[in-house]
């Protein structure tokens, strides 16, 4: 099996690039039929997601955000509607290895060491044992986890795993990441830690990322925009672009700039819940 081309040590993107478009979806609808009645989980959704953001879904539980992510990488159909992920479909995106995925879970083998884990992709594309061994050391380094490479899943705390599971997602060097809700398992503490470590992480990478949460200040802090959805069937009733600094910090969410941005994200949420009434 041909190994995957070489990866390039990570560098700014150019204006071309951060002009090209990574995801779009128009009109996109998904209705899961079921054996008493149709679900609609997403109505209409038009979306388009540039080289290099960070966006954030977010809405209440049930409102499709992660089927949404999930039409995006190949693993559901919509019905209506249509979506490409770097110019193609996201089934040829999928065969082009176009994208990581970033679980709720760390979805870990606890029979493998996590170097093993994470270059399990590797391992199936038939990468060599010496190769598979290089990447591991750089993303467990990326993700702070150098040195963690011969310990078990069972051996490190679920804030650890789950940057296992990232440096297992960008292994393979893909430009997209999507994630999904892979902070909502975790205490607040160790989710601001691992908030922060995130945009570091996408800074230095430049990956475009769509990132699946429930909490408001989550998306606020991450985002360079908020896409708020409305309860089932999904609809986008909001996108909301920040302009804070790459490199902001926890404190930024006690200023009157975070305060607004997330006060407009709470009114569409409420705007969300309304229409259906």
């Amino acid at each position: 099996m041909t190994p995957p081309p070489a990866q390039s040590e990570e560098r700014p993107a150019t204006d071309a690039e951060a002009r090209r478009t990574v995801v779009e979806a128009a009109g996109l609808s998904l209705t899961f039929e079921t054996a008493d009645s149709p679900v609609h989980a997403l109505s209409e959704v038009d979306l388009r997601v540039e080289h290099g953001e960070f966006v954030s879904l977010i809405g209440p539980s049930g409102c499709g955000k992660t089927t949404l992510l999930r039409v995006i990488a190949d693993l559901e159909q919509p019905t209506a509607g249509r979506i490409e992920v770097n110019g193609v479909s996201p089934h040829q995106a999928r065969l082009d290895r176009s994208y990581g995925y970033v679980f709720q879970a760390p979805a870990l083998y606890p029979w493998r060491n996590i170097e093993r884990n994470v270059t399990l992709p590797l391992e199936i594309m038939g990468m060599s044992r010496q190769e598979r061994a290089e990447c591991a050391a750089k993303y467990l380094e990326l993700v702070d986890l150098a040195g963690f490479g011969k310990k078990f899943p069972w051996q490190l705390s679920g804030g650890m795993q789950q940057r296992a599971s990232i440096a297992r997602a960008l292994c393979f060097d893909p430009e997209l990441l999507l994630m999904d809700e892979p902070f909502g398992a975790l205490d607040e503490i160790v989710r601001d830690h691992l908030n922060e470590q995130l945009l570091k992480l996408w800074d230095k990478t430049a990956k475009t990322v769509v990132f699946v949460t429930h909490s408001i200040p989550e998306a606020v802090f991450l985002s360079t925009r908020i896409v708020v959805m409305s309860p089932r069937p999904g609809r986008i009733i909001d996108v909301i672009e920040t302009d804070f600094p790459r490199d902001r910090t926890l404190d930024i969410r006690e200023t009157p700039a975070f305060l607004e941005v997330a006060h407009r994200v709470r009114e569409g949420l409420r705007a969300g819940h309304s229409y259906d009434d």
